[in-house]
């Protein structure tokens, strides 16, 4: 297993919230907190470091504690650029990615691919979630690759891929040893990568809140 001092975890902020209607999507609040920081609460206990990517008000985001970091690729590239970022500040052996519209994600996202990695002897781990809301055995698992551990080293292998143009995260990783980890045994929950990219998918939150 990866000891969890060599973790760092980078809390995804940095986005345009297109489908919010192009509000700071981190900033929305569920049961009175910043989404962003129900998604720091949860990733924090997981890892050693914890980061958070931003391109917009970052006052605010530097007012939950942690170091801020911002893209370094101009325009709002996407996730990968906030891999960059994070990568830049990180200085430990992995760091593990989570998006700020997922407040739910489990509770053990990063023992679960940390141990991918190490019996698989990857470089990187992806989580299989239910799409359904079902987490029964026989339903369609989706890859989630926002959530990604990946080793540190990686960075200049990510650098060269969004140099060249590259956005998605699922080309980037295939061209690495990747683990990919299914989230549907009995007792995970099936809305854990629920994610929220409209007001109305964020009130369906609130009960759970």
């Amino acid at each position: 297993m990866i000891p969890r001092h060599d973790l760092t975890g980078l809390v995804l902020a940095g986005g345009q919230g297109t489908r919010m209607g192009g509000t700071d999507k981190g900033l929305q609040t569920l049961g009175g907190s910043a989404l962003a920081w129900h998604a720091l609460q949860r990733l924090q206990p997981q890892v050693g470091t914890v980061l958070i990517s931003a391109n917009r008000n970052r006052a605010a985001y530097e007012a939950f504690g942690v170091p801020v970091c911002e893209d370094s690729v101009p325009g709002f590239a996407g996730p990968l650029a906030g891999f960059l970022a994070g990568l830049a500040l990180c200085h430990t052996p992995w760091l593990l990615t989570v998006p700020c519209d997922t407040p739910l994600f489990p509770a053990d996202l990063a023992a679960r691919l940390a141990e991918a990695v190490t019996g698989q002897h990857a470089d990187i781990a992806l989580p299989l979630a239910p799409c359904s809301g079902d987490a029964s055995a026989d339903t369609v698992l989706r890859p989630q690759p926002v959530f990604c551990l990946m080793r540190a080293g990686l960075r200049d292998s990510l650098a060269r891929y969004v140099a060249d143009g590259g956005r998605k995260v699922g080309a980037w990783a295939a061209q690495h040893r990747c683990a990919r980890v299914p989230f549907n045994l009995p007792g995970d929950d099936p809305r854990a990568f629920f994610n929220a990219n409209t007001l109305d998918e964020l009130r369906q939150l609130e009960p759970r809140a």
